[in-house]
């Protein structure tokens, strides 16, 4: 995210989604090889051949294949995905913007500026309550409503998000500090590279 700054921004904080989401994938991360064992084991001790004799001894490996082969396909196929959204899902305050990045391999991104914001809501569950999570809304008046999910410690973010925007420098060109601020590109002609061309 730093080399993507623009000169004078800096990173506020850099958060990922409340996991909550994962509970699920962990229960299964759990309970699958579990139930591999206990069914393998089940198999083994000719469980199988008494309920369906047509499975004789000869078909036990085959079946105790079949269930290590289902807890890795709850594995690969439920956990591993869940966890790898969570984890290439980054949520980025800077002192100018609010930038959602999403997914490790196919990147999307999202971003809003905290000078076209109008107003600021969060929207909490009672699930996300219980964990200190929630919804961040922000309304700009180009884009719409924007919205990123389950923010942890919400309110404590949606602070940090008003401190942000009450440092914006004001529509009058001046920076808190009394300094001038010219947006990019509008740089007067003597401080751009190179100077001014006198002709």
């Amino acid at each position: 995210m730093r080399k993507s700054l623009v000169p004078g921004e800096q990173v506020i904080v850099t958060t990922r989604p409340q996991p909550r989401k994962l509970a699920g994938a962990a229960l299964a991360f759990v309970l699958a090889p579990a139930l591999a064992a206990f069914a393998s084991a089940w198999i083994i001790r000719g469980g199988a051949a008494r309920v369906a004799p047509a499975l004789g001894h000869q078909w036990t490996p085959w079946l105790v294949a079949a269930c290590v082969l289902a807890a890795a396909a709850v594995w690969l196929g439920y956990c591993l995905p869940r966890l790898l959204r969570w984890q290439g899902t980054r949520y980025t305050l800077t002192s100018q913007r609010m930038v959602a990045r999403y997914g490790l391999l196919n990147r999307r991104d999202q971003q809003v500026n905290l000078a076209s914001v109008r107003n600021l809501t969060i929207h909490e569950s009672l699930l996300q309550r219980l964990v200190r999570s929630g919804n961040i809304s922000l309304e700009t008046g180009y884009q719409g409503v924007v919205t990123f999910r389950d923010v942890p410690e919400v309110a404590r973010f949606r602070d940090f998000v008003l401190d942000a925007i009450g440092e914006l420098p004001d529509e009058s060109g001046t920076q808190p500090g009394g300094a001038t601020y010219y947006p990019a590109g509008a740089f007067p002609d003597d401080m751009r590279e190179g100077g001014r061309d006198d002709r």
